[in-house]
């Protein structure tokens, strides 16, 4: 096996700095070439066996840190460079490594004020959700991914397109289901009468790292053997979707005013999951199945063949003007408190609700796998929620693999516990609701044992002779 070749001329530069030596000084005592040791040291020549011994016996250097890379720098590098505001700055990692390498001090400081960069922003966000909560509004904004952009315009906004909602039903009703048919079955024949394409399961030896692929030339919808049958029913109807009502999907589009193309792709993907679900489930019948089962969502999954996920979801936009159902809103995250999406009837309720609550039960859910939490919480200002958690299984995952699974909190306002079915797993209305609040940097509750961040309104109550419950207990 061929030796590694050591470059490592800006820490043998370092080392003779250190030591306030000449390059000609330091060759004498490595006898070799001041013009060789130039050259080292601009990495135009490695750094030989014999030369390493040389330089540990006679400057007792570590042969570890002349071999070592930078690695953890040139990480940290990344993180930096990888950050929308720098995205497309450097072509690669070269000059990343580079950096690490001459000037380590340097990277380290850039690492430094990239983080306090990163945690002002965090601090500006917060105290613009705090003034948007009091009826201020502020434009403070920073570089944003195009994903973030269109979370927050589907965040904001109620997760109801009259438009897509009534093309998907008109639709679903020109299928001529009777009861009992197979939806998916009904889609695969259109998609094969319509347009000549047949849907195809391959697995996960064939595709595996993809959910679908459409083959254009052989005009084959692949899907993954990894998904369950729901999940590969809402892609056969997402593929009906953008064949059939892509018309009405781009119009929806153009009323969001994105400011990008990446933002714009990844929102009508967004409008077409959404259209999905409308086919699937029909407002109409929807609604109607959903009112005689109390919103039970496990009931609904079962009778429109659909997932858990699907059901909930739906049940966000139940919004139709004269045919309105519970505002429900929902919240979807992993187990490391990642946020995936939310949404809500009426716009997920940030001001009231907030979601970033650590004893909220969607955290609680991942201990109790496929169980459903139920309780009632209530927000510093009184407003109260029912509140339902469950986990969500990811794609099936071959043996060693991990599988991934995320919880889904459904919500409503209190005032609505009488017609879901979940309250009937409530204490009694004697008992006092669940305390939270909307993130640990905007409550202002006092004595909370989950408190993992001071508030920004109260400076830290420090003192020597009195300790708190919390180490952030505050003023």
């Amino acid at each position: 096996m061929a030796e590694r070749k050591i470059f490592a001329g800006p820490r043998v530069r370092r080392i003779r700095n250190g030591l306030g030596l000449t390059q000609t000084a330091m060759a004498e005592a490595l006898e070799i070439s001041p013009s060789y040791l130039n050259l080292i040291e601009r990495n135009q020549r490695p750094l030989t066996v014999q030369l390493l011994l040389k330089l540990a016996s006679v400057y007792k250097v570590d042969l570890d840190e002349l071999q070592g890379e930078a690695g953890g720098s040139t990480s940290q590098l990344r993180e930096v460079f990888a950050d929308p505001l720098l995205s497309g700055e450097l072509p690669g990692d070269q000059e990343l490594i580079e950096v690490a390498e001459a000037a380590p001090n340097a990277a380290s400081g850039i690492v430094k004020l990239y983080r306090a960069y990163r945690e002002q922003a965090a601090r500006l966000s917060d105290l613009a959700d705090l003034l948007a909560r009091e009826g201020h509004e502020t434009s403070l904004s920073g570089a944003r991914l195009p994903i973030d952009e269109v979370r927050e315009v589907f965040e904001r906004r109620p997760n109801y397109f009259a438009r897509l909602d009534e093309a998907a039903e008109s639709f679903h009703a020109g299928l001529g289901l009777s009861a009992g048919d197979d939806l998916a079955v009904a889609l695969k024949a259109w998609l094969r009468s319509t347009h000549g394409i047949v849907v195809r399961a391959l697995p996960v030896q064939t595709m595996p790292s993809l959910r679908r692929r459409y083959d254009r030339h052989s005009m084959r919808l692949f899907l993954s053997e990894r998904l369950s049958p729901f999940d590969q029913l809402r892609e056969v109807a997402m593929e009906v979707v953008l064949l059939a009502l892509g018309e009405h999907v781009q119009a929806e589009l153009e009323l969001l005013e994105l400011s990008s193309g990446e933002a714009r792709r990844i929102a009508r993907f967004e409008l077409a999951r959404y259209t999905a679900h409308a086919l699937m489930m029909p407002y109409g019948a929807f609604l109607s199945a959903a009112i005689r089962a109390r919103y039970d969502i496990d009931v609904l999954r079962a009778r429109f063949n659909v997932s858990f996920e699907q059901a909930a979801n739906r049940l966000t936009m139940m919004q139709r003007p004269g045919a309105t159902g519970v505002p429900f809103f929902m919240m979807e995250i992993d187990n490391a408190g990642n946020r995936f999406r939310r949404a809500g009837a009426a716009g997920f309720p940030h001001s009231k609700f907030g979601g970033g609550c650590p004893k909220l039960n969607v955290h609680a859910a991942f201990s109790q796998p496929g169980q459903v939490l139920v309780e009632q919480v209530e927000m510093p200002d009184g407003s109260a929620f029912l509140t339902m958690s469950r986990t969500l299984e990811g794609p099936q995952a071959s043996f060693g693999e991990r599988i991934r699974r995320t919880a889904l909190l459904v919500g409503c306002d209190a005032s609505s516990r009488d017609e879901v079915a979940y309250a009937a797993a409530l204490p009694d209305r004697s008992v006092p609701a669940i305390a939270i609040g909307p993130a640990c940097r905007l409550c202002e509750r006092s004595g909370c044992l989950a408190r993992a961040e001071p508030p920004l309104t109260r400076p830290l109550g420090l003192d020597e002779m009195v300790t708190g419950l919390s180490a952030f207990d505050f003023q």
